[in-house]
């Protein structure tokens, strides 16, 4: 009998390494296929954020545009998991696929026709949000049926690498075709992007999972229950919060400090975001080796501390030259803190109900950097972008401190579920 083209369970590997989990063909093209969406995806990110800036001079409006990636993930992505427990999803990835390419082609015509106003744009932009949310449960629980449990941590870090390629290319490119066309030209090709991983997802069949359907309520409320009652999935999701709110003071204040302090212009924003990317890169395929040697808090605290040092170097800097070091390094921390996450929780989580407790970590997370985005916006229009920036350190040195004694992270092995 022909195995089927998602069935990994029965296949005979080499012992895992950093890039073993190329060798399952369907993992392949959907990593392939995702790098090419996720190019889409970044060339949205600076456009919108980038033309915000020129279309007010709101501080917290400009921080609303990441807010306005992060806040559906906040909002719905609980129900999002419990949706891709309940059905098969590859079919819940493929509707929001579809979803988003149709929302990015109508944002792509009013951009090019002019007719974007603050309020509009990110209504559309918390559009493409809500597509995210719906997918992305379903995207990384599916990692399940990609390639065996061994292989599931390299897995994660090589997805992670596929975004943070995308965020090192993506940003220089988006500005350069910003500066010689326009930002609906990065729309459009963004909606294009989603074009391949539909594709991708049409060919790939992979094997029937069980599924035992139930409302969406009771559904989610079995995931909340799991997570809350679960001692090292719930201190898990107590850091991400804390972690996001912290970490959204560099994302969100970025363009503003590109076309102010810095006085560049949206090409200095792309290599900032690129080399952003860059560092992310660097980091991800040591994630997983330096957080066996130094455990979950320690790679957290490493983490945290360079972070500390790019927030307070961006605060400072007049010139483009100066804020390379910030952004290379932040790109560093943002993946060693991240990847961490989300490996701790995957492998602390029944595969009945990964898609919900993978939500709800996104939900924790992405709804701390939403809520971040908008306070650290808040602040730089009270006291200044400067002031916003080093105070954003200052909360996360803080809360790190607290945290670590209240909500200590899980011991390396500690509550992780054997696969069945």
């Amino acid at each position: 009998m022909r195995e089927p083209a998602g069935d990994t369970a029965a296949t005979t590997a080499p012992q895992a390494g950093p890039f073993s989990p190329f060798r399952y063909p369907v993992f392949r093209a959907i990593w392939i296929a995702n790098l090419f969406s996720n190019l889409g995806a970044t060339l949205q990110g600076v456009a919108a954020a980038w033309l915000m800036t020129e279309l007010t001079t709101s501080h917290q409006l400009v921080a609303l545009v990441q807010a306005s990636a992060t806040v559906p993930i906040m909002l719905f992505g609980v129900f999002a998991g419990a949706i891709a427990d309940n059905y098969d999803r590859r079919l819940v990835m493929l509707t929001a696929q579809v979803g988003m390419l149709v929302v990015s082609a109508a944002l792509a015509a009013l951009a090019y026709a002019q007719l974007l106003t603050p309020f509009l744009l990110l209504a559309f932009t918390l559009s493409v949000g809500i597509g995210t949310a719906l997918n992305s449960p379903a995207w990384q629980a599916s990692v399940r049926q990609q390639v065996p449990q061994r292989e599931l941590t390299q897995a994660i870090a090589l997805n992670s690498i596929s975004f943070n390629i995308a965020r090192s290319v993506g940003p220089a490119l988006g500005g350069l075709l910003i500066s010689i066309w326009d930002v609906s030209f990065a729309f459009a090709f963004n909606a294009i992007s989603y074009i391949g991983l539909i594709g991708v997802l049409l060919w790939w069949k992979p094997e029937s999972r069980p599924i035992e359907r139930r409302p969406i309520l009771p559904a989610v409320a079995v995931g909340l229950r799991f997570c809350a009652g679960n001692r090292p999935v719930r201190r898990i999701l107590l850091r991400g919060i804390a972690l996001g709110f912290s970490l959204a003071a560099y994302q969100s204040l970025l363009p503003i400090v590109v076309n102010g302090p810095i006085h560049g212009t949206e090409l200095d924003f792309g290599i900032l975001l690129g080399l952003f990317g860059i560092g992310s890169i660097t980091a991800a395929p040591f994630a997983g080796a330096i957080r066996r040697r130094i455990g979950l808090e320690g790679i957290l605290a490493v983490g945290a501390a360079m972070f500390v040092f790019s927030l307070s170097l961006i605060a400072e800097v007049e010139q483009l030259l100066h804020a390379l070091p910030a952004a290379l390094v932040a790109g560093m921390a943002w993946v060693m803190i991240l990847t961490t996450l989300n490996t701790a929780v995957q492998l602390r989580s029944p595969d009945a109900i990964l898609g919900r407790c993978l939500s709800i970590y996104q939900a924790a997370t992405f709804g701390g950097m939403a809520l971040g985005s908008w306070t650290w916006g808040a602040v730089a229009d009270w006291q200044g972008l400067s002031f916003a920036l080093h105070a954003g350190s200052v909360f996360l040195v803080v809360s790190f401190v607290v945290l670590r004694v209240v909500a200590p992270l899980p011991r390396l092995g500690e509550g992780i579920l054997k696969s069945g």
